[in-house]
């Protein structure tokens, strides 16, 4: 056993002109998400617990896309959605099109632990949060300036838009705004820079857990859902792993990322990080951008992306410790 590893990330696809204080902020977030989570290693909570623990404070912070900061829908609310899982025995808990729970990885958790199924959506979602007693907030809690900002450029752009970390007034000077159209789901988008946040954790028992939270994409579609919380897409963990994709989710979601790194473990016996490298080159089609963080059972610690950028960080039990965003 190779002791416990945590890595956290903040989303793929950074725009390159992202002012410096900006970059700083997400750096110090991450490291400060990090050390929650080493924190409790050390104190010998399990991977389950540690990366619900971390993924809540990622919500509650309005830096990333999720939580309170979600990207806004084309009419200009929330949906969001987080999944969460355990490496032991596969248990998994999902949830999606929710417009008022505070922290939606734990209601995923509860949707694991407390109800019979695996994933609920929408009103459903939200009558199981009540009954539960979960922490209710308007639906203005998770709004904020610049996304009402990013959503009306989007609109403008007639698009899907995001970036919400750029600062407005100099929003004409960046990369986000691109002249050649991409394509996302074979359908062009003039803007397109997607975000999501995501834990993974292997305790010192050897035990791997995995969980991701999103707020989508600006100016989504009423009703869109994304890869977050589908288990074997933007979320997976097993006996050899713990996976958390960020990135364009339909590119993500054709192509099971984060299942498909267990799967070359398994079946390839390639060791954590030939399997994050070989799954981002391979596995993503019509130029999709990812990124994916990873933890083996072994305590290894892997990532890789092909987007520009990567808000992550990663720590192990032998000291090692890296936060960054680009290459």
């Amino acid at each position: 056993m190779g002791g416990w590893a945590i890595a956290v990330h903040g989303g793929a696809g950074v725009d390159p002109n992202l002012p410096k204080e900006r970059q700083e902020e997400a750096k110090q977030l991450l490291t400060r998400c990090l050390n929650i989570g080493i924190s409790a290693l050390q104190s010998s909570l399990s991977a389950i617990d540690i990366v619900e623990l971390v993924v809540r404070e990622l919500e509650t912070d309005p830096l990333f896309n999720s939580g309170r900061g979600s990207a806004l829908t084309e009419k200009g609310t929330v949906e969001m959605e987080a999944s969460i899982m355990d490496g032991r025995g596969r248990r998994c808990g999902a949830v999606s099109g929710i417009t008022n729970i505070k922290n939606p990885i734990s209601l995923a958790r509860l949707i694991m632990d407390k109800s019979p199924h695996s994933y609920l959506a929408f009103s459903g979602a939200e009558e199981f949060a009540k009954q539960q007693g979960v922490v209710m907030v308007d639906n203005d809690y998770f709004i904020t300036e610049d996304n009402i900002g990013m959503l009306k450029l989007a609109k403008e752009a007639n698009s899907i838009l995001f970036d919400y970390r750029i600062p407005l007034s100099g929003l004409e000077s960046c990369a986000s705004v691109v002249e050649k159209p991409i394509q996302m789901n074979g359908l062009p988008l003039s803007v397109y820079s997607p975000e999501t946040v995501g834990c993974v954790v292997v305790d010192s028992q050897g035990n791997c857990a995995a969980a991701t939270s999103t707020g989508g994409l600006m100016n989504k579609m009423v009703g869109r859902i994304g890869d977050s919380p589908l288990i074997g897409a933007g979320t997976y963990a097993c006996n050899l792993c713990g996976v958390s994709c960020t990135g364009e989710g339909e590119a993500i979601i054709r192509g099971t990322l984060a299942r498909d790194v267990a799967a070359v473990m398994e079946y390839k016996g390639l060791p954590l990080q030939e399997a994050v490298d070989y799954v981002i080159k391979e596995r993503l089609d019509d130029g999709g951008k990812a990124g994916i963080i990873a933890v083996s059972s072994k305590g290894e610690v892997g990532f890789g992306f092909n987007s520009v950028g990567m808000f992550r960080g990663c720590a192990t039990e032998d000291g090692f410790m890296e936060v960054g965003i680009w290459e």
